[in-house]
């Protein structure tokens, strides 16, 4: 059976005093206000889910800047995780705190400019500011998820333009549209971001979710997302627990959207790519 590799998992600590609430924003969302999840209850999960290893994303809506449970996490279960962390990369100190964060064993670099508590797109991901944290990444070959919808695509094919060597990973497929089904004109910027190399999609129940409305189908969905990138720049993540299903059902979600695809396909987007994109998860 095919390793499965989460790479969008997260974790919550219920303990408010040694690890305090600091949304990005000043809200916090929902679902991580009601949804509290230990690493090791996390582990537990992914046992009953059949989930070999994952890459948890700390979650922006509930710590903000402050990576410190998800530095912990890792460290309490090496051999199963690694993190993906976020700083202010507006900061001139930036790259300072992306050392840090990455001595503490975390491997991938977080940028959230949307999501539930935010009304719109964040217009700073061009900014002239994040450049010296751009050089970075591509120099230490760091990984960069983006947390972004449609309306950022522009302004991440500028980044894009400037370093085409950045690794950069897609959350959730930046929320794009495909109920008006093939071609899928309405998702134009997320298939034109295909010719940066580079680019990789990070694949969600979200997503899923959306390729079965309006004209479109989970089949069609997938044609097109993998005739555009390929199955090695695609990695599944369960955005678990904000998915609000438990593990066991968004793994067999995956599973069941995927069982068409050849072996090899499949073996890419559950774990090939993440192991890729995050080395220190084949350790």
């Amino acid at each position: 059976m095919t390793q499965i590799i989460d790479t969008h998992p997260h974790v919550i600590s219920p303990d408010t005093r040694k690890y305090p609430l600091s949304p990005i924003g000043g809200k916090q969302s929902k679902w991580s206000a009601t949804h509290s999840i230990t690493h090791d209850e996390l582990i537990a999960a992914m046992d009953e889910a059949g989930i070999a290893k994952a890459g948890i994303v700390r979650a922006s809506t509930a710590y903000g800047y402050d990576n410190s449970y998800l530095a912990d996490s890792v460290a309490a279960h090496p051999d199963r995780f690694t993190g993906v962390f976020a700083v202010d990369v507006l900061a001139p100190d930036a790259v300072e705190k992306i050392k840090y964060w990455q001595s503490r064993s975390l491997t991938g670099l977080r940028l959230f400019t949307a999501g539930s508590t935010m009304a719109g797109q964040a217009g700073w991901l061009d900014d002239p500011r994040t450049h010296a944290m751009w050089a970075y990444a591509v120099e230490t070959s760091l990984p960069v998820c983006v947390q972004m919808r449609p309306p950022g695509i522009p302004q991440l094919a500028e980044v894009l333009e400037q370093f085409p060597q950045a690794t950069i990973v897609i959350d959730h497929l930046a929320r794009s549209v495909f109920d008006d089904g093939p071609p899928f004109r309405l998702a134009a910027g997320l298939w034109a971001l295909a010719r940066f190399p580079n680019v990789n999609l990070k694949l969600t129940l979200r997503n899923l979710d959306a390729a079965a409305q309006g004209q479109s189908s989970i089949g069609a969905f997938l044609e097109k997302l993998l005739s555009t990138y390929g199955a090695d720049r695609i990695a599944w993540g369960s955005n678990y627990p904000a998915a609000e299903k438990p593990l066991t059902e968004l793994v067999q979600r995956a599973r069941d959207a995927l069982a068409p695809l050849d072996a090899q396909d499949r073996d890419k987007i559950l774990s090939g790519t993440a192991l890729r994109l995050y080395p220190a998860l084949a350790l």
